[in-house]
């Protein structure tokens, strides 16, 4: 009998579990959720059906150093419908970062494609801000498609993008 407790308090804590780690996109400030809606924007324009975030889509952290969330929407593991790659090509996946303004709005400071992304450690001197290293396609670099390109950029208010030479 201890046993059978056991298996249902271990079945119920993993279902807990499972539902807090259901993505919502109401969870999110309106700048998000509007970033969020390119997803199903894209994926109705392709007749791809639902759309399925994973549970990390978006990453809340302060990246400009002023001690309000920023956020970063990366939509490699969104789904359209049964495909795996409306949101990503030879270029990696879209990616979006918004950061927050001193009035408490956002704004979108990067639109791209990336094939993978590092935050860097917090600086050490307080308020500034952090760097992320993008690893792109190596066309951003001068080469092509499979060659290594990596890029740094310490994030602020300043839109930024990523240009082929």
């Amino acid at each position: 009998m201890r046993h059978l407790m056991l298996l249902l308090v271990l079945i119920a804590s993993a279902a807990r579990a499972e539902d807090a780690r259901t993505f919502n996109p109401s969870d999110y400030p309106p700048d998000v959720q509007k970033a969020l809606r390119y997803a199903n924007e894209e994926c109705t324009s392709q007749d791809g059906g639902e759309v399925s975030f994973a549970p990390d889509t978006v990453r809340r952290i302060d990246l400009t150093g002023d001690g309000r969330d920023d956020y970063i929407i990366d939509f490699s593991d969104t789904k359209c419908g049964d495909r795996e790659t409306t949101y990503c090509g030879t270029g990696g996946c879209v990616m979006k970062i918004l950061v927050t303004l001193p009035d408490g709005n956002s704004r979108e400071v990067f639109d791209g494609y990336v094939r993978s992304y590092t935050i860097m450690a917090p600086p050490m001197k307080r308020g500034a801000a952090r760097s992320i290293r993008f690893d792109l396609h190596g066309s951003f670099c001068g080469g092509f498609g499979a060659q290594a390109c990596v890029k740094q950029k310490s994030i602020s208010a300043t839109p930024f993008a990523f240009k082929r030479p």
